[in-house]
Formats: C-alpha cells, sequence, structure tokens
C-alpha cells in the first residue's frame, strides 16, 4: 500500500512543477516588465523635473553670468533672486545652499552671505503627514505615543522639521510624562533628494562651460556635498552622533546636548529631550557687555577647542540657531542641537590645521599660505608661490594692529577671497571647521572682545608641546 501512495506523491509533484513553472517564467516576466516601466516613468519624472528646475533658475543663469562685473543695484537683485530660485526648487538645492555658504573657498562671500539666510527660511510639511510619518515609523497611532503633539513645529530646515510633544507616561524613560522633541523627516524627501542630485551633477558639470558660472566651480562642490548629503536624510545617524556628543562632554556642566529616547529612534522620526533656550545671537548682540557675555565667550571658546583639539568630533553646523543659550543662576549653559553633520579630520589634516591657527595667531602669513596649500593631495594651484606672496602682504597690511578683531576677520575674508582666485584646492571637511571656527571666532569677539581666540588656542598648543598635541591629556588644559 505505501509504494502506490509513494508513486501517486512523485506524480503529483510532477504535476505541480508543471503548473508552477509557467507562472514562475511568467512572474519573471511580469516583474522584468514593473522593472522597465518603473525606470521609464522615473526617467520620465526626472526629465520633468530638470524641465521644471532649469525654468526656475534660467533667469538666474542668466543675470549670473553678467552679474559678477555688473553695479552693486544689479548685483544685489542678483542675490535675492538666487536666494528665492534656491527656496523654491526644493529640499537637495536649500542644502546645498546651506552648505555652498560655509565654502567661501568656492563662492564670493556675498553669495555666501546670502546663502546662509537659508538656515533660517525652510519649508514645512502638514500635521496630516506629520502624524502619519510618525504612527508608521513607530507602528502606533501616535496618541498612543504621546500625551500631547503641537499641530505647527517649532523649527523646520531643508530635511526635517520639529514638533514639541509630551511623551506618556509608561513609554517614559524617567517613569513620568517628559516634554520631548520630535524631529520628523519631510515627505518622500529621500527619493526627492535622490532624484534632484542626479540632476544637480549635470547642472554642476554644465556650469563649467558657462564663463559667468565657471569660476564657482560647482562640480568640485558637489562631489563633497555628496557624502555630506547622505548623512543628513538618516536620523539614525545623528541619534548616535548625540550620544557620541554627550559622552564628550559628560564631565562638562555648562555644555549639553539633547538626548536620544529609545526607541522611538528612526530614520524619519528622532525623538530626543526638549532643550529650552534662547539662540546665542541674542547675547551676540545685545549690549552693554556683561558678566554672561564673558562667560559665554569663555565657554564657547572652550567648546570649539575641546572638539577641535581633543575628541576630533567637531558639529559642522554652528549657525546660531543651532546654538542655545540657557540660564542656570547665574552662570550660563550653551545646548547645541541639529547634530546631523559632523566633521572628522585626518590626522595629517589636524595637524596643519593646527599649524594654520597657530600661524594665524603669530600673524605668520607665509606659513598660513603654505598650510592652505597643503590641506590637498591634489592641489590644483596654478602659481603656488604667487598664492604665498599675497597672503603674507594680506597679513601684514590688516594684521599690523595687534588684536584687531576687524583686520583679522578682513584678512581671514580677502585669504579666501585669494584662494577662490588662484584655484586652490581644500578638502571639504578642512573648509567646514574653518569657516565653523572663524564664524564663532567673530561671535565670540561682539560677546567678549578682550578675549582672543586664536591666540588661546596658540596658548593650548604651547603647553601640550611636551606632550602628544591631540592626546586627551589636553582636556585638563582647556576645560573650565
Amino acid at each position: 500500500m505505501r509504494l502506490p501512495a509513494l508513486f501517486w506523491g512523485l506524480a503529483l509533484t510532477e504535476k505541480v512543477d508543471c503548473m508552477t513553472g509557467p507562472s514562475l517564467e511568467e512572474s519573471l516576466i511580469v516583474t522584468g516588465l514593473q522593472s522597465y516601466i518603473n525606470m521609464a516613468i522615473e526617467c520620465l519624472l526626472l526629465a520633468f523635473r530638470a524641465l521644471y528646475l532649469l525654468l526656475l533658475f534660467a533667469p538666474s543663469i542668466v543675470i549670473g553670468t553678467v552679474a559678477e562685473e555688473a553695479n552693486i543695484r544689479i548685483r544685489s537683485l542678483w542675490l535675492g533672486l538666487l536666494l528665492r530660485t534656491v527656496e523654491h526648487a526644493g529640499p537637495a538645492f536649500i542644502k546645498w545652499g546651506q552648505w555652498a555658504a560655509t565654502r567661501p573657498d568656492i563662492f564670493p562671500p556675498d553669495i555666501c552671505s546670502e546663502l546662509a539666510k537659508l538656515h533660517f527660511r525652510a519649508p514645512e510639511h502638514s500635521f496630516s503627514e506629520t502624524r502619519d510619518i510618525v504612527s508608521k515609523a513607530f507602528r502606533l497611532p501616535i496618541e498612543q505615543i504621546f500625551e500631547e503633539f503641537s499641530d505647527k513645529p517649532v523649527a523646520s530646515g531643508s530635511i526635517a522639521q520639529v514638533h514639541r510633544a509630551v511623551l506618556r507616561q509608561k513609554l517614559s524613560p524617567e517613569g513620568k510624562p517628559i516634554t520631548v522633541a520630535v524631529k520628523v523627516r519631510h515627505p518622500h524627501v529621500s527619493k526627492i533628494i535622490q532624484r534632484d542630485f542626479t540632476i544637480i551633477k549635470y547642472f554642476a558639470k554644465a556650469s563649467t562651460l558657462m564663463p559667468g558660472l565657471k569660476h564657482l566651480q560647482l562640480d568640485k562642490s558637489v562631489q563633497h556635498f555628496a557624502s555630506f548629503m547622505t548623512k543628513q536624510v538618516d536620523l539614525t545617524l545623528e541619534a548616535t552622533h548625540l550620544i557620541r556628543f554627550k559622552h564628550n562632554f559628560r564631565k562638562w556642566k555648562n555644555i549639553d546636548f539633547p538626548e536620544p529616547i529609545y526607541p522611538f529612534v528612526h530614520p524619519e522620526v528622532l525623538v530626543e529631550t526638549f532643550e529650552e533656550g534662547h539662540s546665542i545671537a541674542k547675547y551676540v548682540n545685545k549690549e552693554p557687555q556683561s558678566y554672561i557675555k564673558s562667560c559665554l565667550a569663555q565657554l564657547g571658546t572652550s567648546l570649539v577647542l575641546k572638539m577641535l583639539l581633543v575628541d576630533n568630533f567637531f558639529h559642522g553646523d554652528l549657525h546660531p540657531g543651532n546654538i542655545l543659550v540657557r540660564l542656570d543662576g547665574k552662570l550660563p549653559q550653551i545646548i547645541l542641537v541639529d547634530a546631523g553633520m559632523i566633521v572628522e579630520l585626518s590626522q595629517r589634516n589636524r595637524l596643519i590645521l593646527s599649524e594654520l591657527f597657530k600661524a594665524t595667531a603669530l600673524r605668520d602669513g607665509k606659513t598660513v599660505a603654505k598650510c592652505m596649500l597643503e590641506f590637498s593631495r591634489e592641489q590644483r594651484c596654478p602659481d603656488p608661490e604667487q598664492f604665498v606672496r599675497n597672503v603674507d602682504e594680506k597679513f601684514k597690511k590688516y594684521l599690523a594692529v595687534e588684536g584687531s578683531a576687524k583686520n583679522t576677520g578682513e584678512c581671514m575674508t580677502d585669504l579666501f577671497n585669494d584662494v577662490r582666485q588662484h584655484h586652490v584646492t581644500i578638502d571639504g571637511d578642512i573648509c567646514t571647521v574653518m569657516v565653523s571656527t572663524l564664524v564663532y571666532e567673530g561671535w565670540q569677539r561682539k560677546l567678549d572682545p578682550n578675549l582672543d581666540m586664536l591666540d588661546m588656542f596658540n596658548k593650548q598648543l604651547v603647553r601640550a608641546a611636551q606632550v602628544d598635541p591631540f592626546n586627551c591629556f589636553m582636556m585638563g588644559a582647556i576645560a573650565l
């Protein structure tokens, strides 16, 4: 009786195989057709998007070809047009504009200044979209996670927006309801950025053929922008950055960062502690000089030096909106938010950067220029000697007056002008650190004109001369 059953089983298997064979082939054909259809749709969407962007940027491109040599009024109108164009172009272009604002080695100062306004002007998405994204990310209705959730965001950027909410007691790590910040990525932003970035690469290559835009070297800037942009989209990376920052500053009472709240961390949604505070700009522009402002200057300088010298983990987006100040009694506390963009330098670049800041503090223009030339292993400067001579002349001109904040700022601006005019190549990470440090140095001088950040930097290097300058032993030298 078992033998017929066995044969029956084999026969049934053959029958099933015969039935499933064609269906597998059909499914493969269907899958292939779907892939081709999706590819065709994507190419069509890319073409329509490219056409829209071409029409959007056409006025800026046409006027930009003559704006560099035009009078101040026409130049100013073009800058305003460029800003509005980038704002309407979408998240990838807004983020590119924010990043470009930190590259005075590639773009003229007035373009950098205008694009820096993008830090405070970003689109928002609707609350219904926020609700859907949060619920999908954590597989729970938003009401089951939060007791309260603000309909309107408290802040918005090109990648995500932030809502204030109250986490329910049963889900809170503290066992009680806590106020949190919920960072929600804009809908479809990853796909939009991917599509736009493809277009940006072609546009950057085309710009090298346009006389009015060739000097901007957009093709070079896009290469670094690619890796920078990819890291910004995944909010889980920002959570890991915050954890590392909190560990690095765990012994510092007056420096803090938001803390991610697990398990509410997702590529599209990040829940973190809500940090109260005012933008540091409130104190930078506040008169007259006060004890609080002096404390902020000292604290901020120590913060930057620690990130740069000790940790090699630098917050790369130090604009005023990301630096909050909270008063703890009579002493201020600095909170850094939005840690999506960080910079870690190679040992070689850290050594060169240290020498550059040291030379700047000592008013040594030749060494500053030589350090700038060493910031890229593929240096394309056609006349390095002339570049060194020009920088040395600028330092002698602007830094003749000891401790002049105005002269220092003007000199560094001219330094980047020389970098751009002589086509000096600088690695993107290095430029980000330099610009962030120098921007903060300008705020620090307004907070306390008597505190020289570059001089303080030089003194720390001298103190550490007997040990490895990047050893954590330096923490004791610069910690408050």
